[in-house]
């Protein structure tokens, strides 16, 4: 327990410390507004300007009935994923962010109340696969390993960022250009596979590997950068954009499909596979969709970049690792 709160208070800080270095803040917590790249982030509990919507009775009516009777929609998500897409609110207890948007958004038009909770990335899959949530929805990308075990409704392109030192003066051309370098990110991501098959592909040309650094909390990656410890930082390009906006001392110098160079990914809702939520989900983000709800958290946050004219259900995704 300990240990979780110091990352959410980690990641807080970040949001707090930023709000006051943009001189946007009027110090009380909640009427926090934060101006980042021409727009007004609520970084409140309260979110008084959330996107909510209308039940759908006739999508409602497919929820599993055990869920149906419950009454809520339980969403895990990552502690530490970090503003825009799911972040601690000032009171450094309430998660927001796009994330959560979109959770409220699919939980209204199923009729449902939303219980928002959070773990460590690994652990999310771990509580999906013993039933103890009902989806993971915190920037997760569609991989073909993934959709083994699990369903996917998309509702979000995925691009990633390679975050640098403002001060570097390296340039990104291709995978190549990482040989030698050390680059941080997060264990268990989409991110980390590319990384690993982008520095198999370099090794087997005969360049120096990819030296990957891994810690706890998105902070220590942005600490790192700062102090150069870091040649680089691969997460997704929201946090990315956002970071370098607020921070000042790092900039980004590539994006990234987050499948890599075979396909454009997608952010996904996760579900235990076949269990039967993944339909009326699907349907939930549809008709946000096509009723405008969807394009307001889009605007709300700032992902104009990542918007999708439909959700899918187990799109391609990220190829498995060869062998």
């Amino acid at each position: 327990m300990s240990s979780r709160r110091r990352r959410i208070t980690a990641v807080a800080a970040l949001a707090v410390l930023s709000l006051f270095a943009s001189g946007c803040g009027d110090g009380d917590a909640a009427d926090t507004v934060q101006t980042v790249n021409g727009l007004n982030y609520d970084l409140s509990p309260e979110q008084a300007g959330r996107v909510r919507a209308a039940k759908v009775d006739s999508i409602a009516a497919q929820v599993p009935a055990a869920i149906r009777d419950r009454g809520t929609l339980i969403v895990t998500g990552s502690a530490t994923t970090g503003p825009p897409l799911r972040f601690p609110a000032s009171d450094d207890r309430t998660f927001i962010g796009s994330e959560v948007d979109f959770a409220y958004l699919v939980a209204d038009v199923l009729g449902l109340k939303v219980d928002i909770r959070a773990a460590d990335w690994a652990q999310n899959f771990v509580k999906v696969d013993s039933g103890e949530v009902d989806v993971f929805i915190s920037n997760v990308t569609v991989t073909e390993e993934r959709k083994e075990k699990y369903d996917f409704a998309t509702y979000r392109l995925d691009t990633i960022a390679l975050e640098v030192p403002k001060d570097s003066p390296w340039t990104y051309t291709d995978r190549k250009s990482l040989a030698g370098k050390r680059i941080g990110v997060g264990s268990g991501t989409n991110q980390e596979q590319l990384l690993l098959k982008w520095n198999e592909e370099n090794v087997a040309e005969g360049l120096p590997k990819i030296d990957l650094a891994y810690f706890q909390q998105t902070t220590d990656y942005y600490l790192a950068l700062s102090s150069n410890r870091l040649d680089g930082f691969l997460g997704p390009n929201p946090a990315a954009q956002y970071h370098v906006a607020v921070a000042g001392q790092t900039k980004v110098i590539a994006t990234f499909s987050g499948a890599g160079d075979a396909l454009q990914a997608e952010i996904a809702v996760l579900t235990r596979k076949d269990n039967g939520l993944i339909g009326p989900v699907h349907q939930a983000l549809q008709h946000a969709i096509a009723h405008g709800d969807y394009q307001k958290v889009i605007d709300r946050w700032g992902l104009a970049s990542e918007v999708v004219k439909e959700s899918r259900i187990n799109p391609p995704g990220l190829p498995k690792k060869k062998g």
